[in-house]
């Protein structure tokens, strides 16, 4: 065994399936009554964008 050697499990984030960004669908109504649909990427809360959870972490909200 290497001491100094350190091993980190990693688990991808099961809400961002390891991208690290969630992607929600969004719907507007224009003033001419048409729907305007767009996406929104945001850094997924639960990894921090990182899209693993480190074992430990066991992904609680909180």
């Amino acid at each position: 065994m290497n001491e100094g050697t350190v091993a980190i499990k990693r688990q991808a984030c099961p809400d961002c399936q390891g991208t690290g960004e969630l992607h929600i669908e969004s719907e507007n109504i224009t003033e001419d009554f048409e729907v305007e649909k767009q996406t929104v990427i945001a850094q997924c809360p639960r990894c921090q964008g990182l899209g693993f959870l480190l074992s430990g972490n066991g992904g609680a909200n909180g």
